[in-house]
């Protein structure tokens, strides 16, 4: 009863990061699960399956309280569907592992970049123009793949693209990233299961993840309807960075071939939240002093 209430709450957390930010259930989820000592490809398969009802219940959310584009959502899940395919095979024969390292220095980057843009606005001013399908379809077909492999990464690649592309309010992109997500959530769990077996999807994992991500989500969608746009600029940069930095310190040893006395994770992860807080607040009390 204890295991199950603390994937319960932790499939909560998950998926109201989610819900209200546009990513982080997979990753989240994942890395806790795959840190606990099991195989990558049955995690995320596991995982993807619990957030086919997550996904789900979260669109209706998010299509419930006005924060859905199909212009977005559709071109996205079309070619997501796709992409999760491939990755869902791709991962089956090769340990995703190997990409992640470099993904997260891409999403870092973004990540940063992002942190910095929302802080230094006072004025939300969109650009002007609609996101064409030339470049929705190609970003939901790299957001699948990456998705399947890793285990998570729909939201970090398809949600910080829109929202550094800057052309509609952050709570668009999330709601409808969110939307894309179910199709593409059940491609990659129809794949895992025609190549591991459904029997071997961890269901005592499967099932309080449900649960717990189906409560938060549409208190999740609602948060995003109420947080101004800037703020919400904010948190999705810094889950980025956050999130990010973590994978990046995870495979650091292994990228420049030393090992090190002390888990990188432990040290990186603290200074880089203690220097986003600190920023923030320098920020927050300039502002105070120029009012």
């Amino acid at each position: 009863m204890y295991k199950f209430l603390l994937i319960l709450t932790l499939g909560f957390f998950a998926q109201y990061i989610d819900g209200a930010l546009g990513m982080g259930y997979g990753v989240s989820s994942s890395s806790f699960l795959i840190a606990a000592g099991l195989l990558p490809a049955i995690v995320s398969a596991s995982v993807h399956t619990a957030e086919i009802f997550t996904s789900l219940a979260s669109g209706l959310s998010h299509l419930r309280f006005g924060n859905v584009e199909k212009k977005i959502a559709v071109p996205l899940a079309c070619t997501g569907v796709v992409g999760g395919i491939i990755g869902a095979y791709f991962l089956v024969s090769l340990p995703g592992e190997l990409i992640r390292p470099f993904v997260g220095i891409i999403l870092l980057l973004l990540g940063v970049r992002i942190f910095i843009k929302f802080l230094s606005t006072r004025k939300m001013v969109l650009i002007k123009g609609e996101f064409s399908k030339k470049f929705l379809l190609p970003l939901g077909f790299v957001g699948g793949t990456f998705d399947a492999i890793g285990g998570g990464g729909w939201g970090p690649i398809c949600t910080s693209t829109l929202v550094h592309a800057n052309k509609t309010e952050p709570r668009y992109v999330i709601g409808s990233v969110n939307m894309a997500e179910f199709l593409t959530t059940v491609a990659i769990v129809l794949s895992f299961g025609f190549t591991l077996g459904f029997e071997r999807f961890l269901w005592y994992i499967t099932v309080p993840l449900i649960i717990g991500g189906v409560i938060a989500a549409p208190i999740a969608a609602y948060t995003c309807k109420r947080i101004s746009p800037i703020t919400l600029g904010i948190a999705v940069g810094t889950i980025l960075i956050v999130l990010n930095t973590r994978t990046i310190a995870k495979y650091l040893p292994k990228i420049i071939g030393v090992e090190m006395p002390v888990n990188p994770e432990l040290v990186v992860i603290p200074i880089v939240i203690a220097l986003i807080f600190l920023i923030v607040l320098r920020k927050m009390s300039s502002k105070k002093r120029f009012r």
